[in-house]
């Protein structure tokens, strides 16, 4: 989003319903409500996902390995929407399927710098035949991995990726579906 428009995050209740709205650069912080958020897994033509590291100025968890992208739904979008939104915005990158993996997973995690994430966050996956190009405010690199591999990273160096990923990974339908 540009300096001049406001992002919106959706603000939930403890039985996931809709109760509000705040601005995102107000929402993370050490006392973090529950909110609506997304997680996506691009993956290319030959089934590899695409990883990202966060850049080294993100608020929090800077330069840890991740999922493809995250994001907020605005207020009156879906969160499918909001992938392919995200997925131009912060990979560059166009969409051509998007499917829902975990579509009620939640979470909350706190940050080395105190900042808590509390998010109802659904998890994609998502296919395209583009390379990313990421903006390099949100991403400072990127690489594809086979799944198993991502798997098994998850499994013995949680320590490397997004506390989300670690636990988003291993209860995630193959996305082969075998």
């Amino acid at each position: 989003m540009d300096g001049s428009t406001r992002e919106l995050v959706v603000l939930l209740d403890e039985d996931h319903r809709h109760v509000g709205v705040a601005d995102k650069a107000t929402v993370h912080t050490e006392e973090t409500p529950l909110h609506l958020a997304f997680s996506s897994y691009v993956l290319d033509a030959r089934g590899r996902v695409l990883m990202t590291r966060r850049a080294l100025d993100k608020l929090t968890w800077p330069g840890v390995w991740t999922n493809s992208c995250c994001g907020h739904p605005g207020p009156d979008e879906s969160p499918e929407a909001a992938v392919r939104r995200r997925a131009r915005e912060e990979l560059g990158m166009e969409l051509t399927d998007v499917w829902t993996a975990l579509p009620d997973f939640r979470y909350r995690a706190e940050s080395a710098e105190g900042i808590v994430e509390n998010e109802v966050c659904p998890v994609f996956w998502a296919r395209t035949e583009d390379e990313p190009s990421p903006a390099p405010e949100e991403v400072a690199e990127y690489t594809w991995v086979e799944w198993e591999d991502l798997v098994a990273a998850a499994e013995r160096a949680p320590w490397a990726l997004s506390p989300w990923s670690v636990l988003q990974i291993p209860a995630m339908p193959r996305p082969d579906g075998a």
